[in-house]
Parts: structure tokens; sequence; C-alpha cells
């Protein structure tokens, strides 16, 4: 009683400790400046000035300050044609674009299985076979820990690498991290133990424990549990025998109930196998938050605040944090029905496929934003929806237009210089 008692305690603590980030968060908020967008908006022009000096330091900002200006001039004429502002979004070939990259960045951010990982790390573990409940926990805090790491990573690499190479390369790795994931929990399928006995237990033959011949499918069967005896590095006298439905800590009968099991010396195994490869299971998923923290964690926000004009931008990050939050529910809900049906190495191959395809849509689709203002971003989006198939080598390049008396022609910026 003390302990269980204790443990509530400590799970009260530990949704308490939430609160400390939140109230540093506040007190951080208290010293952040309005955007100067938003005063020019509400005419507070002189003070709008002072926070964009404050901003750009040395920098001259009369040249930015007029480009503000005159675009939250022409978005206040967008507004003023009237309609719902999502109706306009679609209708308007940019913005549409920039809301189709937007919302497919949070898409495949959910669909590589991020939150399948931070709210299953432990379950993970133990599906590896990782048989002691404690040890799971505390592997499940080191991932944790390495996700906060290499967030700080992210942000120091966003401005040096740039929004696009950052988010190509973390998702990169992130489907090779899903494949090793996927090949720990398929080699330790395949090395997987046979069962030996079958049950005695009359009331068990119409059970559909007594089916499996090894260890994965028993494990698969969420009614069902493994029951075995280890002889050094063998498993032998093993069994599938049906679960307590009070508690998974033991069977429902025979050598594994939490009487017998001290005097049979056996052990019972719930929802995972006895492996010596549950390693790679830990190396899959320090591997994926490695990859995954520092660009497909923070990018897919930071992207859908720079891509929206003004006049779209709360419109456009509600559509995209919608899709955000409905493929979270969705992933996280299916997972373990998804598992028992595609074994646990097919649901990461299927992740790994679900990334593969957001790494060729990122790749056609998602243009460099980095060093950009917000009325050069829209831009980006005018042509086409993959703005990325030119060359770096065509990056700022223009076409200057002379007219000569009786036909056009047209000089590159390097030809410019030489006509007078």
């Amino acid at each position: 009683m003390e302990v269980r008692n204790a443990i509530e305690l400590l799970k009260r603590y530990m949704l308490g400790l939430s609160a400390l980030p939140a109230i540093l968060q506040f007190l951080g908020f208290l010293f952040l400046p309005e955007s100067p967008r938003w005063l020019i908006q509400k005419g507070q022009t002189q003070k709008a000035r002072r926070v964009l000096s404050r901003i750009r330091g040395v920098q001259t900002i009369d040249e930015e300050y007029d480009s503000i200006k005159n675009s939250i001039d022409e978005e206040e004429k967008e507004v003023g044609a009237g309609g719902p502002v999502i109706y306009r979004m679609l209708v308007y070939p940019p913005t549409r674009r920039a809301l189709i990259v937007g919302c497919g960045l949070q898409l495949f951010q959910q669909l590589a299985g991020i939150n399948t990982v931070m709210y299953y790390s432990a379950t993970i573990l133990q599906m590896s076979g990782v048989d002691d409940d404690r040890l799971a926990i505390w592997l499940s805090a080191i991932t944790a820990f390495t996700n906060f790491s290499f967030t700080l990573v992210g942000v120091w690499l966003v401005e040096k690498v740039g929004r696009r190479k950052l988010t190509l390369g973390s998702l990169t790795g992130t489907t090779l991290a899903l494949i090793v994931l996927a090949l720990g929990f398929l080699l330790s399928a395949q090395v997987s133990p046979p069962i030996t006995l079958k049950p005695t237990d009359p009331a068990s033959q119409n059970s559909t424990c007594s089916k499996y011949s090894f260890c994965t499918g028993c494990m698969l069967d969420s009614s069902c549990g493994f029951c075995y005896k280890v002889n050094g590095s063998n498993i032998i006298d093993s069994s599938c025998i049906p679960v307590d439905p009070k508690t998974t800590e033991q069977s429902a009968w025979g050598r594994c109930t939490n009487e017998t099991k001290s005097k049979s010396g056996t052990n019972w195994a719930y929802n995972y196998c006895p492996t010596s490869y549950s390693w790679t299971a830990l190396l899959g998923l320090v591997l994926y938050l490695v990859f995954f923290a520092p660009g497909m964690g923070p990018m897919p926000w930071t992207v859908n605040s720079e891509i929206y004009p003004l006049w779209a931008r709360s419109t456009g990050n509600a559509c995209s944090s919608g899709v955000n939050w409905i493929c979270n529910v969705m992933i996280s809900l299916t997972f373990l029905h998804t598992a028992e049906y595609l074994t646990y190495y097919g649901v990461f191959f299927l992740y790994a496929g679900f990334a593969s395809v957001g790494l060729i849509f990122i790749y056609g689709c998602l243009p460099e934003t980095k060093g950009k203002k917000l009325e050069e971003i829209e831009s980006l989006f005018e042509n086409r929806l993959c703005t990325c198939g030119a060359s770096e080598s065509d990056e700022g390049r223009y076409i200057e237009y002379i007219r000569v008396k009786g036909s056009n022609y047209h000089l590159s910026d390097n030809d410019a210089s030489d006509v007078e």
C-alpha cells in the first residue's frame, strides 16, 4: 500500500513539474515587445520604429519600415475585398500553395511517428524485450532527454544551414532511424523463441493462445502471455497461455500466476518476447530523436510562421495546426492496433514509408525562407507549387528589358552595365 501511495505521489510531482517551464515562458513574455508590423497596423509608428531599431541594431531601418508599411497597405486592400479568409487563401494561388506546403509539413511531421515514439517510448522498449518496468521507464527518460538536447541543436543550426536543408537532412535521418528500429524488431522476430509446451488446462483449449508456435504470434495477441524458464542463455519449457483478465502481471492460471512463479522458477512476459536484441530498439529511438528533434520537430512551426502574408497568417496557422493535431490523434490511437496487425517491425516500416514520401514532398515544394522578408516570401509561391526545381545559381537572377525602336531586346543583369 505504501509503495502504491508513493507512486501516486510521484505522478503528481511529475505533472506539477511541467508548470516550471510554463512560468519561465510567462516571465519571458513580459519582456517581449510587440512586433513592428502590429504596431504600424495600430498606428503606433514611432514605437514601431524604436522596436525595429532595437531589433536591427546599427542598421538603417527606413527601407524596411517603408516596405512593411507598404505591405500592410496592400494587405488591408486585400482584406477589404470581402469574403472568408480561407476562401480567399484558396482562390489566390500564392497563399494556396503556401497553405499546401504548411499543412504538408505538419502532416508528415506526425506521419513520421514522432508522438508514437514520445507517448509509447517505454512501451516500445518493453515490446523489444526489456522486461523490467523501471528500467524501461529510465531508458525512456534517456530518449526524452535526447529530444530536449537536440532541439537546442536545431536552434543553433536553423540560421546557419537554413530551413530547407535542415528539414531535408532531419527527415532523411529520421527515415533511416525508423528503418533501424524496424530492423531491430524484425531481427528479434526472426529469433523468436519457439513454444515447446502446450497448455494442459482444459479451459484453455478454447482460447486462441493454444494455436501459436512461436513467441512472436503469442505476443501480438493481447489475450495471451509467454510463460518460460531460463537455463543459462537458453529458453526452455515455454508456453503461450491466457493472461489474467484483472492484471497483465500474471497468467490466468498455471505456472505463471503470482503464487506459483517463485516456486516453479518461471518467468512471465506480456507484450514482448525475451531476446538479446532489445538494445536495437533503444539505438533506433535515440537515433530517431537525434535526427528528428533539430529539424522536423520545430521547422514545420517555424516555416508556417513565415510563409503566409499577414492577412492570411492566423487562418493559415490554424489550418496547419489542425492538420497536425488531427494526425497526432490518428497516429497515437492506431499505433497499438496497427502494430498488432502489421507486427512491430511492420508499423515502423510503414512510418519509414510515410517519411520517405514526405522527403519527396519537401524536396520538391519547400523553398528556402532563411533571411527573406515577409514581402519577399510571397513571391516564392507565385509561379508553381514545386518551387525548388531551379538551381541555386538561378537565385537572384533577373531580366532587365529595354525598349529599342522597332523591336524588343532583353539583357541579363551582367549585360545591363554595357548599355548607356
